[in-house]
Parts: structure tokens; sequence; C-alpha cells
């Protein structure tokens, strides 16, 4: 599984966004949206990827375990897109991702697929991501990875 690209959509007054359809095709018929830990944004895996990814976290000590999936878990949803590609967000996610309404009353989102995972920001939050993102830091890492 590959997610990548850019994609700009707005969030429905019924609080839906659409996946692209390229990015479905990879993702499967359900997957998992979630807050992100890093970043004011949303995470997106499949259902593979996101067990996958949770896999570990069973063998920390139990209390740290069952911390860290009540925050993981807490607002998650495991969704399925409709005969449009469009997936319902609670209100509790869009908020934390700070995807509210503008002066005009829209709601814009972007769709951004990052490999295993993709992301929904809102387009403020990834403008100011994005502008302070740091070239040179991630030119070293790969090249420290042998890239």
């Amino acid at each position: 599984m590959m997610l990548s690209g850019e994609y700009r959509h707005s969030v429905d007054a019924k609080n839906r966004v659409s996946v692209p359809a390229k990015l479905r095709d990879d993702l499967g018929p359900e997957f998992m949206i979630l807050r992100s830990i890093r970043s004011k944004c949303l995470r997106f895996y499949s259902i593979p990827a996101w067990e996958e990814y949770v896999e570990p976290l069973k063998k920390l000590p139990r209390e740290l375990s069952e911390k860290t999936f009540r925050y993981l878990y807490r607002d998650s949803v495991k969704v399925s897109p409709d005969s449009l590609g469009r997936v319902l967000i609670p209100q509790s996610l869009l908020d934390f991702a700070g995807i509210q309404p503008d002066s005009a009353g829209n709601r814009n989102a972007v769709v951004v697929g990052c490999g295993d995972f993709g992301e929904i920001w809102s387009e403020e939050e990834y403008a100011k991501c994005m502008a302070e993102l740091n070239v040179d830091e991630i030119r070293r890492a790969l090249e420290e990875s042998g890239l």
C-alpha cells in the first residue's frame, strides 16, 4: 500500500469529506480515522496498517498500554466510504484538526497521502506546517538513511 498525493476537498454540512479514489483503492472498504499524536491533524490508516501500528502497544506494561489505547480510541472511528467516496467525520475530530467554517461558511480540508497512512488537515494548519518544513533536515535524514 502506498498512499500519496495532496488533495483539497470541502467538508459538507453533514461532516462528510471525500477521500480520493486513488487513496480509497489502497485503503480498502473500511479504514480508521483518529487524532494525530504529533500534529494538529487527523490520521487515517487501512485496517491492516492500523493493526500493525498498534501491535507494539500491546507489549507495553499494562497500565501504559491501557492509557495509550484509551487515548487513541476515545474518538477514533472506523469508516466506510459511501457510494460517492465520502466518509463521516465526528465533530470532535474536526474540532481537533481545526476544520472550521471560514468567513464564507466553507470548511476546507487537505487530504494527504503519507505512505502507509494519510492525513486530513485544515487548510490553515497545513499551510503553516508546510511553511515550517525544514527541507535541509529532511535531506539529512534521507542521506543518513542511505538514500
